[in-house]
């Protein structure tokens, strides 16, 4: 797909952290453009400001998932308050997702080891807790920052549903997976086999989880072939923890690029969800955005064309139109069953 020139403009005009991926994915620039505008996330934009705002003792605000001051009694803990994103683990998502480089971070796996602890019953940060989103993040952070999580990597096949994916409530007794969970725990480990490597046991336990989205089309309840639920064809960046098919048709060209091949067609579904949302000028309304404390804002306020997310789903589209297999997976109508 060709970019038009104005919107290509438009996309490059922005934060370092996200101008060295239209460099690389859709400007087709030379590896040493890109490579240095992503050396620059460290030094200005988002990514300094958030550096700069690292505490002494290698956290963000005081502590590992939320801030220390957070009162889980409090306004800030009702169930439409959102999940606060200022401390650790939320600051690491981002930097990485931004491309900084883990030298800008030497040490910090040793301070998080030494002084952050989960508010989980006080465990040790490189070890997990039992939220299998927080761990598949924490999964990806260690890899990144050098710290050894090969531990925490065996248990995601151990805590994996007989449907094949993983719901964070199944510590509440949960035996159904959750899309939000299964797709985060999915980019963790695809982001620990890039970095680390994988046993055939995490690649199994990751294909698995595929098949777990793949079999609903991204989309649908496989019980009764309805929609899943209105928010996952509504899209936000920031993506957070929250699904939507943009979030998983981004890991799904990922896993695809990592392992080779061509698309599935099996996101035929999602595909026409995003293409159906492109406004006529090439860009993607920022249609919400997840409540909750952060240091700064990054994208656009709801209802405004948004950088990240017309990135996102031109990239995708792009990905999807290149290979010749899925012209016919996507002329079949919204909801047609799709060949694995």
């Amino acid at each position: 797909m060709q970019v038009d020139k104005a919107l290509l403009a438009w996309l490059l005009d922005t934060d370092p952290a996200l101008r060295w991926q239209v460099q690389r994915d859709l400007a087709g620039a030379p590896d040493t453009a890109w490579q240095a505008t992503r050396s620059s996330v460290a030094a200005e934009g988002y990514g300094a400001r958030l550096l700069a705002l690292q505490d002494p003792d290698g956290q963000w605000e005081g502590g590992a998932y939320f801030p220390a001051d957070f009162d889980f009694e409090g306004p800030e803990a009702a169930p439409d308050a959102g999940q606060p994103y200022t401390a650790t683990t939320w600051s690491l998502n981002s930097l990485r997702d931004w491309g900084v480089d883990a030298q800008v971070l030497a040490g910090t796996a040793d301070l998080l080891a030494k002084n952050s602890r989960w508010e989980y019953d006080n465990l040790p940060y490189w070890d997990g807790e039992v939220d299998c989103c927080i761990n598949a993040f924490t999964l990806a952070n260690g890899a990144w920052l050098g710290a050894d999580v090969s531990r925490l990597a065996g248990w995601f096949p151990d805590h994996q549903q007989d449907d094949g994916g993983w719901n964070c409530e199944w510590v509440d007794g949960s035996k159904r997976s959750s899309f939000h969970s299964t797709l985060n725990v999915l980019k963790g480990l695809l982001y620990y086999e890039t970095v680390a490597g994988s046993s055939a046991e995490l690649r199994e336990a990751r294909h698995t989880g595929e098949e777990y989205l793949l079999e609903r089309r991204l989309l649908t309840r496989l019980s009764t072939g309805g929609p899943v639920a209105a928010w996952a064809t509504r899209f936000a960046y920031p993506f957070r923890w929250f699904y939507s098919a943009l979030n998983a048709v981004d890991y799904f060209r990922a896993a695809t690029l990592h392992g080779g091949g061509a698309p599935d067609p099996r996101l035929a579904d999602a595909i026409k969800v995003i293409r159906a949302a492109r406004r006529p000028d090439g860009t993607w309304l920022q249609e919400r955005r997840h409540p909750g404390r952060v240091w700064f804002e990054v994208d656009v306020p709801a209802g405004e064309p948004s950088p990240w997310l017309t990135f996102h789903a031109t990239r995708a589209l792009d990905w999807w139109d290149g290979s010749a297999q899925t012209a016919a997976a996507e002329s079949a109508p919204l909801g047609t069953p799709q060949p694995g």
